[in-house]
């Protein structure tokens, strides 16, 4: 596995992995109707792009092929992180969050951890600040507030 920055290029096919990586990893903790507020297929390409721009991004590969993301704000933030159904399990999320906390070194993370990802957060020393129900297209989804010091 290699770990390289993010080039615009990048944003269509992360959009597909996340879509993807939603409908099959996660719809083991969210219904059908969940995954698909979700991620519906829609993303604002312009919007991820100019964010993954401004936020410190690192793209995983292997044999070529992207295999996950994930992103990070200046300000600890760290927004998205998906790896590809068939690369679970890898250390794949482990070298990219290593690669993302390192950006911002010092600094408390915070992230919104899905129920998905919430032990693998908590197995980092990340700590549960609060339980919250946010709705995305009128469909209630469950996430952790979590924060590393």
């Amino acid at each position: 596995m290699n770990l390289r920055p993010y080039h615009p290029d990048d944003c269509p096919v992360l959009a597909a992995l996340f879509f993807d990586t939603v409908h099959t990893v996660n719809c083991g903790d969210y219904s059908a109707d969940q995954c698909d507020a979700w991620a519906d297929g829609m993303v604002d390409l312009a919007a991820w792009n100019r964010s993954f721009l401004e936020h410190t991004t690192w793209i995983a590969e292997q044999n070529g092929q992207i295999v996950g993301f994930g992103d990070i704000s200046r300000d600890g933030y760290l927004d998205r992180l998906y790896v590809h159904a068939r690369f679970q399990r890898q250390g794949i999320a482990t070298a990219l969050c290593d690669a993302l906390e390192s950006a911002v070194k010092g600094r408390p993370i915070e992230t919104h951890a899905s129920i998905t990802a919430h032990p693998f957060f908590t197995a980092r020393g990340y700590r549960t600040i609060t339980e919250q129900q946010v709705v995305r297209h009128g469909v209630k989804l469950t996430n952790f507030v979590m924060r590393k010091p």
